[in-house]
């Protein structure tokens, strides 16, 4: 029989074997609280964040694999600066303010959905998506930031993350 796929949207690191979630996955006989479990280590980077998970299931054999789809990148900048909801007009009206290391988390956990090779690309990759959606950086322009991004002005702050970031 081909994998079945269980399919829920849960808060990093909270999810639960109440609806949806565990009906879903006792159809399978599968062990609830083991699954719930290891969705929970896996998403509690995601802490107060919801995120897509999706259990794929052999109902033959009921093993098991678990994929978590990562945030988008505009509610991991929204959540950091507070906001609820980007800019409509982002050239004038501003809705938050956020800390360059704020970048820098987002581009950590965005890793594995970017093309880009190093922190840095990273970081001006996220810091591009912020000037989109109306937030500052520190009080600046986040294109001014990727311009001192590019001299080197903040080396000493990436290299801080550069294991982490290798290590992901």
């Amino acid at each position: 029989m081909p994998w079945r796929i269980v399919r829920a949207r849960v808060k990093g690191g909270e999810a639960s074997s109440a609806p949806p979630l565990g009906p879903a996955l006792n159809q399978y006989g599968l062990d609830v609280a083991e699954v719930v479990r290891k969705i929970n280590e896996l998403t509690k980077d995601y802490k107060g964040l919801e995120v897509t998970v999706e259990v794929y299931v052999n109902p033959d054999t009921k093993e098991y694999k678990i994929e978590v789809k990562s945030p988008t990148t505009t509610s991991l900048l929204l959540k950091f600066a507070g906001a609820s909801e980007p800019s409509g007009d982002p050239a004038h009206k501003k809705v938050g303010d956020i800390k360059f290391e704020d970048v820098i988390k987002v581009a950590l956990l965005k890793k594995k959905d970017l093309n880009a090779k190093t922190l840095k690309a990273a970081v001006k990759t996220i810091l591009s998506s912020a000037a989109t959606i109306g937030l500052t950086v520190e009080g600046k322009e986040p294109k001014q930031v990727v311009r001192e991004v590019a001299e080197g002005r903040y080396d000493s702050i990436l290299l801080k993350y550069e294991e982490e970031w290798k290590k992901r």
